[in-house]
């Protein structure tokens, strides 16, 4: 009799669980690479380049109007979405890793993968990592030079990457270590390089650019982005067979160099380059769309599409200029800035069962939300040493709540500069851009600049951040830099048990904040 008690009590916890998983939604975050916020015509009705499957997205879901990525470049960002973590708590301090770099995800980090599979997801990634994973550098290599843009690292590509995706909770993984223009040129599949390169390229063009490095046989950069979205349509109609939600995340190459629009979208934007490969990105949002409708999946497929930073200069602003178009929409700045247009970036999230539709949210939002996020959704209770600096957006997504879900939004540039955000107001706690925009860090120092040490503006009035009020509101950035250095500290924005940040020694970007 208890043997029969104890068989259908595990029985029905069985089927308790299988019920919830297949009442969760399936989830696919497809992330570009240096697409403007301006780039999509949702959100920047004056852009120049077509997006109609991202209109079309939008109008079937809700658009973020004031959504942020982590960081103005992209390593830090993926960081943050994976992790509901600042970057800079991390080892990383400032700028992006290489195709070399070893892992910066430490093992003991709970990603939302992990957290997802603990939810009866299968889950997957396929895409751009570069996130750094550990390759087997042949003995002697000089590993100093792993972290550099351009290394050249003699690797053993005939055995498997250690610390990479499936350490880190996927359970199927394809793609490449950095960005589409750092070598290796290699495709990795499930920890294993899907061939050994033969060849080393490189290109030069200023637009199709990518660093001399070894290259497979597999691998053709201008076919990188279609060979990725094929591969994702085909994980979409295996996953949907199975009696449990997935979880795929998307990171897309582009639109980031090399600009290689494939030959369908050449001058299909009346643009440059830049905007025919902005279609190509918002043709694969089609593609992905209709693999779900395919599959009759769509309905309970929270799908997110955002950008992660803003957009590159080599877009080609001057060209965009001449044809009325800015990548930026009507922010000061671009990628790496510390302004607006480097971390500003459209945010549309698409869930046919339970999102509201065909509007918009100007409630301020960061991709580091997507942990707490997926976590609201499934039922998960964070610890205190997960998704430090994550909030649930649910609420503001099916609806049921208006109410900004943060009290203070935190920014980084490139070179490792801070802002901190609540409501309309914004302080810089450096002189200028922080980045690539003028006035850069080496302009202030070559021309011997005078500017503020800080920057205050109201964005309510202020959209274009030209107006410095530091002077006039000496109260109010006083509030705001001690709201971060609190932040800072405390290791987390959320509530819960202080937590430690890594590489706190001689953090010079922070003196600053906390003297």
């Amino acid at each position: 009799m208890k043997q029969l008690l104890f068989f259908l009590l595990s029985f029905s916890i069985i089927t308790m669980q299988a019920q919830k998983a297949d009442a969760n939604p399936n989830i696919i975050y497809i992330l570009a690479d240096d697409l403007g916020y301006g780039d999509v015509k949702c959100f920047n009705p004056e852009g120049k380049i077509p997006t109609p499957n991202l209109d079309d997205m939008a109008a079937n879901g809700i658009k973020f109007t004031d959504a942020h990525t982590s960081s103005a470049v992209c390593t830090p960002t993926r960081y943050g979405i994976l992790t509901g973590r600042y970057n800079w708590r991390s080892t990383l301090k400032k700028s992006v890793l290489g195709g070399f770099s070893k892992s910066l995800i430490k093992q003991e980090r709970t990603t939302v993968a992990e957290m997802l599979k603990t939810q009866g997801y299968t889950t997957a990634f396929i895409g751009k990592w570069h996130l750094g994973w550990d390759w087997t550098i042949q003995e002697g290599a000089d590993e100093s030079a792993r972290n550099k843009w351009d290394a050249q690292l003699a690797v053993d590509y005939t055995k498997a990457v250690k610390n990479g995706p499936s350490t880190h909770g996927f359970d199927y993984s394809f793609g490449f270590c950095g960005s589409l223009d750092m070598a290796p040129y290699v495709y990795v599949e499930n920890d294993m390089p899907t061939m050994v390169p033969t060849k080393t390229t490189i290109n030069v063009d200023e637009k199709g650019f990518w660093r001399k490095g070894p290259t497979s046989d597999d691998f053709d950069h201008t076919n990188v982005l279609q060979d990725l979205t094929n591969k994702a349509v085909s994980y979409i109609s295996k996953a949907s067979k199975k009696k449990q939600p997935f979880f795929l995340y998307f990171p897309l190459p582009a639109p980031h160099t090399p600009i290689l629009p494939t030959t369908e979208f050449l001058g299909k934007s009346n643009t440059n380059m830049y905007g025919d490969f902005v279609m190509q990105v918002d043709d694969v949002v089609r593609q992905i769309r209709e693999a779900l409708k395919k599959q009759g999946v769509s309905e309970n497929t929270l799908l997110v599409f955002t950008s992660d930073n803003g957009c590159s200069p080599r877009a080609n602003f001057d060209e965009l200029k001449k044809v009325k178009h800015n990548p930026s929409s009507e922010f000061r700045g671009a990628k790496a800035d510390i302004f607006e247009g480097g971390h500003r970036v459209p945010f549309i999230v698409e869930w046919p069962k339970e999102s509201l539709k065909n509007t918009y949210s100007d409630n301020t939002i960061c991709t580091t939300d997507f942990f707490a996020t997926c976590a609201d959704i499934t039922k998960f209770k964070l610890n205190d040493n997960e998704a430090e600096d994550s909030y649930s957006m649910l609420p503001l997504i099916t609806g049921t709540s208006d109410k900004n879900i943060r009290e203070y939004t935190v920014h980084h540039s490139i070179n490792g500069s801070f802002a901190i955000r609540k409501d309309s107001w914004k302080l810089i706690v450096c002189p200028g851009s922080g980045g690539w925009s003028y006035p850069r860090p080496q302009d202030i120092k070559s021309e011997a600049l005078v500017l503020p040490e800080m920057q205050l503006y109201n964005l309510k009035a202020d959209r274009g951040e030209t107006n410095n009020l530091i002077g006039a509101f000496p109260e109010k950035a006083a509030v705001l830099k001690a709201a971060l250095k609190k932040i800072i500290l405390d290791g987390r924005s959320t509530k819960g048990k202080v937590q430690k940040n890594e590489g706190m020694d001689d953090w010079k970007q922070i003196e600053p904040i906390i003297n």
